[in-house]
């Protein structure tokens, strides 16, 4: 049976309504919906491997009561009746099982007043076509990937009346592209709207690195190298601020690469400029307490950190003022600020050095100093007098985010991609990141 959104919004505040009323006096509860109506399709080989669509939705329901909490989470169908039987059958197994669990000093309960409703509409492909217009431009290709295209909703309500409900419709069509050797070009494509002009020019661009993928690589001995990183590479190190990065919470607790930065001890090249960006409309703006984060929060400016992520349970524990961040005090929606280094000047600024496409297996080799270790992936290349020689063995890096960011950065692209979360696992992930390809010198590559 086909639900639709707006039969979905109805259930869930029914839903909502009903638990308000069925609550104790001293009870309160937060209540947040995933659902998305998807389709996947997976290719190996150009061809199409699996295909289909899946409806979903599940509901986390967490009932707070003196200083305990605790949550259960259920599906939910849309169909009323059946939603709240699971629901109740929920809340009275919550109810019981509170008085065994230990008080939590630092609880915050829901609070405030805010609504939400955004809807983000789009134009997809059609299921019946996804299959040809995707496949059109590579069928001679071993083109390898998964779509997944659909509407996802997100909402959230509590027991203080506060209610928000996010729905978008996009896709994201997740790549790689390998020679006969084994070698890889690596991409991506998002959005709210097909635009199938955009599509050809990333696979036209892939095919023109596939054929410099088949010349012998070049085995580089380890040191340090100008290097140019694309887009989707610098999106990598820049995932790596939302582990022990940009919480307020690791600072604290001694847990942050960036806590050489907020004592003031070290600072960042004054050409990189960080901050979350909610305008895109790419992620909801509240968070699992339905407190919403401003539009845009600077959080690295000129190469200083004026702003961290702080939510409310961080807040009441170090006393500080919290600006809506979530559980994880994680970025949500980034954006790194363009340079000016144009694209058709990348290989020539570079001179001579390497072009790293894609980066993978990132950690934190020295947390307190910001060293990140990892390894080049995908199509990179050793660059010699501005051409393209050779591509390269992989490299693995281990170098410190006060240089890279720091000192040895050159500049940062003029133009900026989305590079999308792409990750499936219970269901779609929203957002991703936006970023510039950036170029430094004297980047450590280890072996």
């Amino acid at each position: 049976m086909s639900i639709t959104v707006s039969a979905l919004e109805t259930s869930f505040n029914t839903l909502v309504e009903t638990l308000i009323a069925k609550k104790l006096e001293s009870e309160a509860f937060t209540i947040k919906l995933s659902s998305e109506r998807s389709q996947f399709t997976r290719f190996n080989n150009a061809k199409v491997r699996q295909t289909g669509c899946v409806a979903d939705g599940y509901i986390e329901l967490t009932l707070m009561d003196d200083q305990r909490s605790s949550y259960r989470i259920f599906c939910f169908t849309g169909d009323w009746e059946v939603d709240w039987q699971t629901a109740y059958a929920a809340l009275l197994e919550l109810r019981e099982e509170l008085p065994f669990l230990p008080p939590d000093p630092y609880l915050v309960l829901p609070s405030g007043n805010n609504t939400s409703n955004e809807v983000h509409t789009g134009k997809l492909l059609q299921p019946d076509v996804v299959a040809s217009k995707i496949l059109a431009p590579v069928a001679e290709l071993d083109f390898t990937g998964i779509y997944a295209g659909g509407i996802v909703i997100k909402g959230y309500a509590d027991s203080c009346g506060q209610k928000h409900w996010f729905v978008t419709n996009s896709s994201t069509l997740d790549y790689s592209i390998f020679t006969s050797e084994g070698r890889a070009v690596k991409g991506s494509y998002a959005g709210s709207n097909w635009d199938e002009n955009a599509y050809i020019a990333k696979i036209n661009d892939a095919k023109k690195q596939l054929k410099l993928l088949t010349q012998p690589a070049k085995k580089l001995p380890r040191g340090e190298y100008k290097t140019y990183f694309a887009p989707a590479a610098v999106s990598d190190l820049l995932s790596m601020l939302s582990w022990g990065g940009v919480s307020e919470a690791d600072i604290q607790q001694g847990h942050s690469s960036l806590a050489l930065l907020w004592r003031g001890e070290k600072q960042l090249s004054p050409l990189f400029n960080l901050k979350e960006n909610f305008q895109l409309g790419l992620v909801p703006r509240f968070n699992e307490l339905g407190e919403m984060a401003a539009p845009e929060l600077d959080i690295i400016k000129k190469g200083l950190l004026v702003n961290t992520l702080v939510n409310s349970r961080t807040a009441k524990e170090y006393d500080k003022i919290a600006n809506g961040a979530n559980s994880n005090e994680s970025l949500r929606s980034p954006e790194v600020s363009p340079g000016k280094l144009a694209f058709e000047d990348i290989l020539t600024e570079l001179g001579t050095g390497l072009y790293v496409s894609n980066l993978h297996y990132l950690n934190w080799s020295d947390l307190p100093s910001g060293r990140i270790t990892g390894m080049t992936r995908y199509a990179c290349f050793w660059v010699e007098n501005g051409e393209i020689v050779a591509p390269i063995e992989n490299l693995r890096f281990d170098e410190t985010l006060y240089k890279f960011w720091g000192e040895n950065l050159v500049d940062f692209t003029s133009f900026q991609e989305f590079i999308p979360e792409v990750g499936t696992y219970e269901s779609r992930q929203l957002g991703g990141n936006i970023a510039p390809g950036m170029l430094v010198k004297n980047f450590t590559y280890t072996l």
